[in-house]
Formats: structure tokens, C-alpha cells, sequence
């Protein structure tokens, strides 16, 4: 069934995997599912060739924007909604455990390792706000998680990222902390503020085909992780912030959202804000507990 119309192409085009190469049935999955859903796509909006290779000329436009401080197509997929939704398929909450949401375009691997209670600001700035976060990692039980490894990253007063701006230090606002033997942490840090994603090349062209803003709300983003327990990358939002009913990326969740409060003397900054995680035991930890 290799001659083709309009009508058979798709089945003929999903008769062909694995005819010629060993697939997983993974694969197959996968592949099954993408060809039906292109397929019905193009048939729905009666996609024309030239629409196509504008398409492929886009793509290949943002192939080249990324790079070590740009990860264009994690942008576009965090416009469209995709990898919240991926992430929401990959890590269900199924008990108490923290939400996760989104890891965004703009991490980057092995921060500072800083002491607790130390701070991540390299670069002041007028309009800084600096807090002491704080709060507890624990179980699902109640108990505190000693020795989790925290990185915590956030955009500057200026509404940038670090390594999206020549003119701050290298890890600006950024730190890898670790929870003590009671699961506790903290450090200083800034309020983070409301900016907008990149918002040129290929990620704006979709904003204004979406007709779309590009901001986001005030938020922290943490990476928690310690053998035993599944790793949990999520963002606290800022409970006062604009955009937080209109996030450009749609990462919101209500459970992630927190309060900053003035801070006590003796804590040495303006804010002082708290937040406690729970994280939820690996696969192979909970078969043991249910033996």
C-alpha cells in the first residue's frame, strides 16, 4: 500500500515504521500518535505549501538562536504551553508532595555552592528589595530531609536574567545551597520582579501570532534533589505581582504562590519570605516502604 492519496497517506505513512529498522514500541507510540496529530493539522486548517515552508523556514530560524544562554525551542514550547504540560504529565501529584512546574530557558549548571544563609547577590541596584528566604524540605510524613541540594536562580531588579546581560557578574543571583540536619534552609536573595520573556526573533514572531503578552510574574526558581526522593524543579511566586492570573508561559500555580512580609531587624533585610517544600520518595524508596 505504497501508492498514496489524500485519503490513505496517513495510514501509509504509519505502515511504515520499523519496515526497515528495528523501533521500540515506545517509538512507535510516539511516532503514531505525532503522524496522525501533523497529518489531522494539516487537513484542518487546509495547510498551503507555501505556509509549509515558512513553517520549516522558522524552525530553522530558531535552530540557530540557541545556545549556551538561549534555548529557543524550550521558549517556544513554554509559549504554547507545552512544557508545563509535559512537565504536569511527567511529575502528577499524587499525595502531598510540592508542585512542580516549568524549568525555563534560563538555568545554568553548577552555580556557587554557598553556605546557608549566605547570599547570591553579586550586583546592587537601586530599586532592590533583599529578603531572607526560608523554610523547611520535608517528606510526606512531616519529617525534615537534611543534606537536599537547593539551586535557586532569579532575574535581577533590572527584570534580566544573568546570563541574558553582559553587564552583571558571572552567576548573579544565582546559588547552590544545601538543607541542614532539620531540613531547613535559607538565604538573601532580592524580591524578584515581573519582566518579559525575550520577546524578539522567533518567540516574538509566535507572541504576536498568538496576539499574547510576553511578561511574567515575580518568581524564584529552585531545583531540589537528594538520592531518595524525586526531584522536584519549581518556581514560588510573588502573591502581590502583576501577571500572575496572565503569565506569558502559563507556569502559575496556586499552591507555588507566597507572601513577602517586612523582615525583622535582626534578619538584616527588607523582606523576609517563607516557603516549605515537600518532596516526594523515589519509586524504589516507596516499593520498600510498602514491603
Amino acid at each position: 500500500m505504497g501508492i498514496v492519496n489524500e485519503q490513505n497517506i496517513t495510514d501509509v505513512v504509519i505502515a511504515s515504521l520499523g519496515k526497515h529498522g528495528e523501533i521500540t514500541q515506545r517509538e512507535r507510540e510516539i511516532a503514531t500518535a505525532l503522524i496522525r496529530h501533523l497529518h489531522g493539522f494539516v487537513k484542518d486548517v487546509k495547510l498551503q505549501h507555501h505556509e509549509f515552508l515558512a513553517a520549516c523556514d522558522y524552525l530553522a530560524r530558531a535552530g540557530k538562536l540557541c545556545n549556551d544562554n538561549r534555548q529557543e525551542f524550550i521558549l517556544l514550547g513554554d509559549i504554547l504551553g507545552i512544557e508545563v504540560l509535559v512537565d504536569m504529565m511527567t511529575n502528577p501529584v499524587e499525595g502531598g508532595e510540592s508542585e512542580s512546574t516549568v524549568l525555563g530557558p534560563f538555568y545554568r549548571e553548577n552555580p556557587p555552592v554557598l553556605p546557608k544563609g549566605a547570599s547570591t547577590i553579586q550586583k546592587h541596584y537601586d530599586n532592590e528589595e533583599t529578603v531572607w528566604f526560608e523554610g523547611y524540605v520535608r517528606d510526606e510524613a512531616g519529617n525534615g530531609i537534611a543534606g537536599v541540594t537547593m539551586d535557586v536562580w532569579e532575574d535581577a531588579p533590572n527584570g534580566i536574567y544573568e546570563n541574558l546581560d553582559p553587564d552583571q557578574p558571572e552567576y548573579n543571583l544565582r546559588g547552590r545551597f544545601e538543607t541542614d540536619e532539620n531540613g531547613h534552609y535559607a538565604f538573601v536573595a532580592v524580591r524578584p520582579v515581573p519582566y518579559p520573556i525575550p520577546d524578539d526573533e522567533t518567540a516574538g514572531e509566535l507572541l504576536r501570532f498568538m496576539g499574547h503578552h510576553p511578561n511574567r510574574p515575580g518568581h524564584v526558581h529552585f531545583i531540589l534533589s537528594r538520592e531518595g526522593y524525586r526531584p522536584l524543579i519549581s518556581q514560588i511566586y510573588d502573591s502581590d505581582s502583576a501577571w500572575l492570573e496572565e503569565d506569558s508561559v502559563f507556569a502559575v500555580k496556586e499552591s507555588l504562590i507566597g507572601k513577602f512580609h517586612p523582615a525583622a531587624k535582626e534578619l538584616g533585610t527588607d523582606l523576609h519570605f517563607t516557603f516549605d517544600f515537600v518532596l516526594k520518595a523515589a519509586a524504589a524508596e516507596q516499593a520498600v516502604a510498602a514491603e
